[in-house]
């Protein structure tokens, strides 16, 4: 498949190893990988706050960026990945944004859906805790909501299942959100901080040696706390457990 690769802002300017870990981890699963070299923020943090009418130039950028003849173009957020699918628009191309909306996908909803991955050549001799974001369970619907008489199913699950010799803890709260919630923690920033060292305790007192999720943003804040607290456990985007040799 050609895949165009999307990175969100925090992962290109903070965390380029979990850019590099998801494009191997796709040209290791056969796809085409291409990364338009221009493109920048998609827009969210204006958009979560209020102020879209400001986000119309990135939305115009990023048809620009992927309304080439791309099979798919896959994000290793559910966030910002959500973002696009639910809010991209173009006064001049909104043909192509219609097309980019349909075939945008988060990095697990991706290998999962698409391309159907059964097997990966990955091992991870560690107990791992998975903090589900929000965005991608409830928006993108990337595992089942505890609250909802359902069956249960996880996306990230079932291909952390795949590495082999890799430990999947169980957590008290599993779908608990971390607090982080783009600029609210900013304006909320000691209830966002409780949150997120009740979401990090929940992972400590059930032995995680390593604290995973897809996206990097709530991963950060998380990391965040791991560091003040100097607590024993490793934080790692999906991307890079999974293209673990």
């Amino acid at each position: 498949m050609k895949v165009a690769l999307f990175l969100p802002c925090y992962v290109d300017q903070f965390y380029p190893k979990v850019g590099i870990a998801t494009l191997q981890l796709l040209e290791k699963l056969g796809c085409t990988v291409t990364y338009p070299l221009n493109q920048t923020c998609c827009g969210q943090p204006m958009a979560n706050s209020g102020f879209e009418n400001l986000a119309h130039d990135c939305n115009e950028l990023f048809v620009n960026n992927f309304g080439d003849n791309y099979d798919a173009i896959v994000c290793p957020s559910g966030s910002c990945a959500l973002h696009i699918k639910h809010h991209l628009h173009s006064d001049k191309r909104e043909a192509d944004a219609q097309q980019i909306r349909s075939r945008i996908y988060e990095l697990t909803e991706f290998l999962t859906d698409v391309l159907k991955v059964e097997a990966l050549p990955a091992r991870f001799p560690h107990k791992v805790g998975l903090h589900q974001s929000c965005h991608g369970q409830r928006g993108l619907h990337l595992s089942q909501m505890s609250e909802l008489v359902a069956a249960p199913f996880s996306k990230p699950e079932k291909l952390l299942h795949m590495v082999d010799d890799l430990e999947l803890i169980d957590l008290d709260r599993k779908d608990e959100c971390c607090g982080f919630g783009g600029t609210f923690c900013v304006f909320e920033e000691a209830v966002s901080a409780r949150m997120g060292v009740d979401r990090v305790e929940d992972h400590v007192r059930n032995g995680a040696e390593v604290l995973t999720g897809g996206d990097m943003s709530c991963l950060m804040h998380l990391e965040g706390i791991v560091r003040r607290k100097k607590l024993p456990v490793k934080v790692m985007h999906i991307a890079e457990i999974l293209n673990q040799d």
